[in-house]
């Protein structure tokens, strides 16, 4: 008899897709027969959707609504992973039903799920940067000005044969640059491990990160975050937003940025002072590679678009399949073995 059931709401596969067919892939391995059901509906009785309801141990719901009268029907229910469609009225419902049941709700931990795909991103954005790969690469489909390489006499520090670079930022080869980077977690420290292993000089900030995770990264630990900043080619604030980190990198830290360092931001704009930072940029005083903004999306209007010291994403770095099946390895992975 069916002990293990997976309902997926239309909805959630609006945000993550890739997750619900891996989740039954994988509990099928364990288990030859697992309930699985795709809706796009809501339905006022979540058991009548489940064969056998009273015999089901272990239950996914993603996207649809779940309450304690659902549960009552689930009476062998051991194990649940509830991920509702936004925010929703019945968690605390559901938290305390599970509470007097003795029922195991489980939820993430953390969000290492997309550690590696915004890390991955990250690295990408600052050889882009440093390059200019996105912006040769729109200018030879209209010209063929970026094939000329040639002066009419030669010059040193100027253009020459191949150099597409723009020297008045940050630019070239990652080995030998001052990475310097404002948090020591999951993505951060994946960044400077790959800094470091290209022979970058790197540096961080985070107080609250133990000396292993500096170890691990190839990075020397900096104690004061104005410090950090005042010799940065290549400045990457990583930290996750919250109350304790929103507008952390302030204007006057901007400020101190050497003319032409290149900005890198893949976790949150708000940790920074971005008033002082588009003003910086816009001056081309620094350099700009971000997959996130100030106002999303970023208005086709806006002066950051389009520019010669500017690489912009539209906020995609952590989705790729693999991070969405790490999202729910995540949680199939603190089930009791079967």
């Amino acid at each position: 008899m069916t002990q293990s059931a997976i309902i997926v709401h239309e909805s959630f596969e609006r945000s993550w897709s890739w997750v619900a067919d891996h989740w039954h892939k994988r509990w099928q391995e364990q288990e030859e027969d697992v309930f699985f059901k795709r809706i796009d509906f809501e339905s006022e009785v979540l058991s009548s959707l489940v064969d056998n309801a009273e015999s089901i141990k272990r239950l996914v719901v993603l996207g649809h609504g779940l309450t304690a009268v659902d549960l009552k029907e689930f009476t062998s229910l051991k194990e649940l992973v509830y991920q509702p469609r936004g925010w929703r009225d019945d968690q605390e419902e559901v938290d305390t039903y599970c509470e007097e049941h003795g029922v195991h709700r489980i939820k993430q931990k953390s969000e290492g799920f997309w550690g590696q795909s915004v890390a991955e991103f990250g690295f990408a954005l600052t050889l882009c940067g440093l390059r200019r790969i996105p912006q040769t690469h729109h200018n030879i489909i209209a010209s063929l000005d970026d094939w000329n390489y040639g002066t009419e006499k030669g010059a040193p520090s100027a253009r020459c044969g191949q150099f597409g670079d723009d020297a008045n930022f940050t630019c070239g080869t990652l080995a030998g640059k001052r990475v310097r980077i404002v948090g020591a977690g999951n993505i951060a420290s994946r960044y400077a491990d790959w800094c470091s292993m290209m022979g970058a000089d790197v540096a961080m900030w985070d107080p609250f990160a133990s000396e292993p995770c500096f170890h691990r990264a190839g990075a020397r630990r900096v104690h004061h975050l104005a410090e950090l900043m005042k010799d940065a080619e290549i400045f990457a604030p990583m930290l996750p937003l919250m109350e304790a980190t929103r507008g952390i990198v302030t204007a006057d830290m901007i400020k101190s940025l050497p003319k032409g360092c290149l900005v890198v931001q893949v976790t949150r704009a708000a940790i920074c002072d971005t008033e002082e930072l588009y003003k910086r940029v816009l001056n081309d005083e620094l350099a700009l590679a971000a997959d996130v903004f100030d106002a999303e999306p970023v208005p086709l209007e806006s002066p950051l678009l389009g520019r010669h010291n500017v690489v912009h994403t539209p906020h995609n770095a952590g989705r790729t399949k693999e991070s969405n099946w790490s999202w729910a390895d995540a949680l199939i992975d603190q089930f009791a073995p079967s």
